[in-house]
């Protein structure tokens, strides 16, 4: 994120950038791309979209329940399946299944077995009987059912149509993964587990607190700075004093060279983007605060008199700062892509570098969605507004 991508995105690119990051989140609100596609975006500029469904279909990726719903590579996969099998979750999602599998257990064996006999299966296969309310948790039984199942790890998801899961075998969902899918022997215990992934996290957060890491695969407890010392002894992470932090930060040891040019003041961030608001570097509200001094809640869980940003606000990153966001509409169908609003950050003043920025990711963002047509409504500041459709005319 520290600057635009050199050149066009290839396949194996996007693959990567989940390496990276070691998860991608994935949420269904669409009133602009997807949250996994847009996050992708962010690091990998103009991409067509399908190739992340084209990347799960393939078995490169997989999903699992990781920091929430997630996208990791078939690389990674292994761990988060030895992590629930071991029960150390209390998600919230496991809960559900427990719950589901005690009240319909042979129901759900019926559907396994469906699935075992004639193939994978979505969730709209199935006829509705009550039409209850909309909503996650109107779910029809079966949905409920399959969504167990894939908690619990007997079902896998084998590709998506037009964003809907389509359920299979885990069994054979793992034999398609490339790499292949090797379990580990002798099985990991539960603390190298847990060590694997406090690792993974702090190599994916760049620079971290202690206190920030577990959020990052859900790890309960918080990880603590006594946990991280014989991390710090064997070299595997470093610490590092951040000006005006009161706690220690710590640094992965593969990012070494990037630390030293750092402190050098050799790293210049020169990349503007719109990120989703279930991007890793936004996610965790007490990290984005204490990283960026931005305040951010995602707004469209609240009722609408209770907003202040907008249903879906998406956070401008330009230059290494968290300078605003805004709240977008992309109507595909027209063209048209709506900023119904756009707030700078109060202690921003944005220069005309800035906003030609801001302007050219916005345009580029737009054109990604098939939505080239700009139309803004209210700024923050309200002279800033003429300053920005100047670039998009």
């Amino acid at each position: 994120m520290l600057q635009p991508p050199r050149r066009r995105a290839r396949r194996d690119d996007l693959v990567a950038a989940i390496q990276r990051m070691r998860l991608l989140q994935i949420d269904s609100i669409h009133v602009v791309a997807r949250s996994p596609y847009s996050v992708l975006y962010a690091r990998l500029g103009d991409y067509p979209q399908a190739w992340l469904d084209d990347a799960l279909e393939a078995g490169r990726v997989a999903e699992c329940w990781a920091h929430e719903a997630c996208f990791v590579t078939a690389a990674d996969i292994a761990s988060h399946r030895a992590w629930r099998a071991q029960a150390q979750s209390s998600h919230w999602a496991d809960q559900h299944a427990a719950r589901a599998r005690d009240a319909n257990l042979e129901q759900m064996h019926a559907l396994l077995e469906r699935i075992r006999m004639s193939g994978p299966v979505r969730a709209s296969d199935f006829e509705r009987v009550d039409r209850g309310a909309s909503g996650w948790w109107e779910w029809k039984p079966e949905k409920r059912w399959l969504e167990a199942w894939f908690a619990s790890g007997e079902l896998m998801v084998t590709r998506r149509e037009r964003f809907q899961r389509v359920y299979d075998l885990a069994d054979r969902v793992l034999a398609k993964l490339d790499p292949p899918f090797e379990a580990p022997i002798p099985a990991w215990s539960c603390e190298e587990l847990r060590r694997r992934f406090i690792l993974d996290s702090v190599r994916a957060l760049g620079i971290t607190q202690a206190r920030w890491i577990a959020d990052y695969f859900r790890l309960k407890p918080a990880v603590s700075e006594h946990e991280l010392a014989p991390l710090l002894a064997s070299g595997e992470l470093l610490a590092v004093q951040v000006s005006d932090w009161e706690n220690p930060a710590y640094v992965h040891r593969e990012h070494a060279e990037l630390l030293e040019k750092a402190r050098a003041g050799h790293l210049r961030a020169t990349h503007t983007a719109l990120l989703s608001p279930f991007d890793p570097l936004v996610w965790d509200r007490a990290r984005a605060r204490g990283m960026f001094d931005f305040d951010y809640t995602i707004e469209c869980y609240l009722p609408a008199v209770k907003r202040r940003y907008g249903y879906y606000a998406l956070p401008i990153l330009h230059r290494g700062r968290l300078v605003g966001r805004l709240d977008a509409k992309a109507h595909r169908a027209e063209g048209v892509f709506e900023v119904k609003a756009l707030f700078f950050e109060e202690d921003v003043t944005p220069t005309a570098r800035m906003l030609k920025d801001v302007a050219q990711a916005i345009a580029a963002f737009a054109a990604w969605h098939g939505a080239p047509v700009v139309r803004l409504g209210r700024c923050r500041p309200s002279p800033c507004a003429a300053t920005l459709r100047t670039h998009w005319r």
